[in-house]
């Protein structure tokens, strides 16, 4: 007779529908394919792919609709165990697998190395052969749907294959998840691979959860006691953070990074505003606008029109006037690269202002082009602070003063 209690109100609060994890891990997927199509000869790529594939399959598997679906369509009560246990397992190998080949790198596997994933693969189809072994020789024809792990807990090769597939999914976490924190806290990591990592291990980690729930449930009904509810209501949504939060750690890495590169261009391309707009009133025309142009071509062609526009001011620059203000920006203090841009923003100003088109009084310098159109970026954010610009020119005009006194 079993004794204890279940609180499947409580329990059932912290339910997740299958359907989620399933869907996040599909987006992974979707997120990753072009890039594994681009670079299908990559064998990693290929591997996240299939990896991101067959957790996708898993969870489509174990989704109660689905195993009464499998049973129905096989004839056979509860084949949708063996089956199901064997995707997880093929699972759990796949992980160690991948994490292996990721870390060393398939272009420098060591011996020990390719010796270790032989025996992933060895060990892992000696399970998933043994499984369905068991399964055959078990009696089992009460279908489960959702409870079959701890209503057959104490049933004869029915309780061993239940062992056998936690034991092999919780040796497989173990070390997976340890060799994923110990390279997340390896030097030299990228920053978005690095935080890629870590989420892999929080959901190994919580993978270590569900085998804990299960196999405690599993060992209540050794035990003859009830605590069927640690693995029918609360070991499935473990479960499911744990795939979201995988998932998570594959996209990482790539979207991370594609969102920051995109971010960094949107930066640069608003930076060039205030010199973009102000060559753009010089010259009478701006870039064409072209609806599908992508950010970076739009940053690329803002660039180029600004430099276009710059070379043709080229011969309105007042060199020397140029240099004063560099002296004066580091009189007032400013780094030598703010100074520096802040005297060609007063320079190109300068130059703009000239409508007569006529070379500035006292032009004999030849203008380094190559210097002005260098950082076109820093002096775009030079005028967007017209206040230091001002005190620039404030601080030319007095020393100009100064030294035409002392002349």
């Amino acid at each position: 007779m079993l004794v204890g209690s279940a609180p499947t109100d409580l329990a059932s609060g912290f339910r997740i529908s299958f359907w989620i994890p399933t869907l996040v891990l599909a987006a992974a997927l979707t997120i990753k394919l072009p890039t594994i199509v681009r670079l299908w000869r990559d064998p990693l790529l290929r591997a996240v792919g299939g990896l991101l594939l067959l957790a996708c399959t898993v969870f489509v598997f174990v989704a109660p609709t689905t195993i009464a679906w499998t049973n129905r369509v096989t004839g056979i009560p509860n084949f949708a165990a063996p089956w199901c246990y064997s995707l997880i397992t093929a699972f759990c190998a796949s992980c160690l697998l991948l994490i292996i080949a990721w870390r060393n790198g398939l272009s420098e596997r060591s011996a020990a190395t390719r010796r270790a994933m032989r025996r992933v693969v060895a060990v892992y189809s000696g399970v998933i052969v043994a499984l369905w072994v068991l399964f055959a020789l078990a009696d089992v024809p009460v279908e489960r749907v959702r409870d079959l792990d701890t209503y057959y807990a104490n049933t004869p090769f029915m309780r061993e294959e239940i062992l056998l597939y936690l034991l092999a999914h919780t040796v497989a976490v173990l070390i997976t998840s340890w060799l994923v924190w110990n390279w997340a806290r390896t030097d030299g990591l990228d920053a978005w691979l690095r935080w890629g990592l870590r989420f892999l291990g929080a959901g190994y980690a919580l993978n270590l959860v569900f085998d804990a729930l299960k196999l405690t449930a599993v060992g209540a009904r050794w035990a003859g006691r009830d605590l069927d509810w640690l693995s029918t209501d609360l070991a499935p949504p473990v479960a499911c953070v744990s795939a979201i939060v995988i998932a998570l750690g594959f996209i990482l890495p790539q979207t991370g990074q594609y969102l920051h590169d995109r971010r960094l261009v949107g930066v640069a391309h608003r930076e060039l505003g205030p010199l973009y707009r102000l060559t753009r009133s010089a010259s009478g025309a701006g870039v064409p606008f072209v609806l599908r142009s992508t950010p970076e071509l739009r940053l690329i062609r803002r660039e180029t029109f600004i430099r276009d526009v710059l070379l043709g001011l080229a011969r309105k620059i007042d060199e020397r006037g140029r240099h004063r203000a560099h002296r004066a920006a580091l009189d007032l203090g400013f780094p030598p690269d703010r100074a520096k841009a802040l005297a060609a923003a007063v320079a190109v100003l300068d130059a703009v202002g000239r409508a007569d088109g006529a070379p500035p009084d006292g032009h004999g310098d030849e203008v380094d082009t190559a210097d002005l159109l260098g950082d076109i970026g820093a002096t775009s954010r030079a005028l967007a602070r017209p206040e230091e610009i001002e005190a620039v020119r404030r601080r030319t005009a007095t020393t100009s003063e100064c030294v035409s006194a002392d002349d």
